[in-house]
């Protein structure tokens, strides 16, 4: 298996890092489910890096784009493109199978993020890793504040569900507390919290810098990740969680 780092971005570099450290745990190519992961951003270099693929999104268009995406880069043969739902992965992925599944900017979206995230621990195998990503709320308020939106600020640090602002898209935001609980009663255990986009978003073109400004950028990313309290404003979350061994098992 070789790393998958050279694929970051000052944006992303946090979540790769983290899935890094997962992958290069395992000897062996891992059995990986990317919830609504699209055209493939991440399932293609995981794929490259030697590991099974399978891509479940709502979208058929998106799936196309994969299948296209991952015959361009020779690994059609490792990416499964499959059509459904993210809280019915039960239908399409067998229980109990993923060594890691990656549910990336889809709570926002779905109507019952507690039924879907659970459905996302019934796919993980014993031992397996969940690798989720959201909208945090705080980052939305002080955005919108900053701008001079303080109204649309107050609903959004107020509204019960997050949607303040978003209901037409039904894209929700989440507090730290609630995406752990969320997390955790799904069964799983929280392992590591990490804040995604400290200041990329906020950087004059933090997305397309080069060279030695984005090295640095990667790294002020990966300095604050974790530390408060700029992990706690960062425009998303990152949580990393794994289901646990059953009692008494010697593995």
């Amino acid at each position: 298996m070789h790393r998958i780092l050279a694929h970051t971005t000052p944006r992303n570099v946090v979540v790769w890092s983290v899935l890094d450290a997962e992958l290069a745990a395992h000897d062996e190519p891992l059995t990986i489910v990317d919830v609504g992961g699209g055209t493939g951003g991440m399932a293609v270099p995981l794929a490259e890096a030697g590991h099974a693929v399978t891509v479940v999104d709502t979208s058929p268009n998106a799936l196309a784009g994969l299948t296209r995406r991952a015959t361009e880069a020779g690994v059609a043969e490792r990416i499964q493109a499959v059509q459904g739902d993210a809280d019915a992965l039960a239908d399409v992925i067998e229980p109990s199978s993923a060594h890691l599944v990656l549910c990336h900017n889809v709570l926002e979206m779905v109507e019952a993020p507690d039924k879907a995230m659970g459905s996302v621990a019934s796919v993980l195998r014993p031992g397996g890793a969940v690798s989720v990503l959201v909208a945090n709320r705080a980052a939305a308020v002080l955005a919108r504040a900053l701008g001079g939106h303080l109204r649309l600020a107050q609903e959004i640090l107020t509204d019960a569900d997050g949607r303040a602002g978003n209901r037409d898209t039904l894209s929700r935001r989440f507090e730290l507390s609630g995406i752990t609980a969320l997390v955790e009663q799904s069964g799983l255990v929280v392992e590591q919290v990490h804040g995604v986009r400290v200041i990329a978003d906020l950087v004059p073109g933090g997305s397309d810098t080069e060279g030695a400004t984005a090295d640095a950028l990667r790294d002020f990313e990966l300095a604050t990740a974790a530390r408060l309290p700029y992990r706690d404003i960062a425009s998303q979350l990152h949580i990393f969680a794994r289901r646990p061994l059953p009692t008494g098992d010697g593995a």
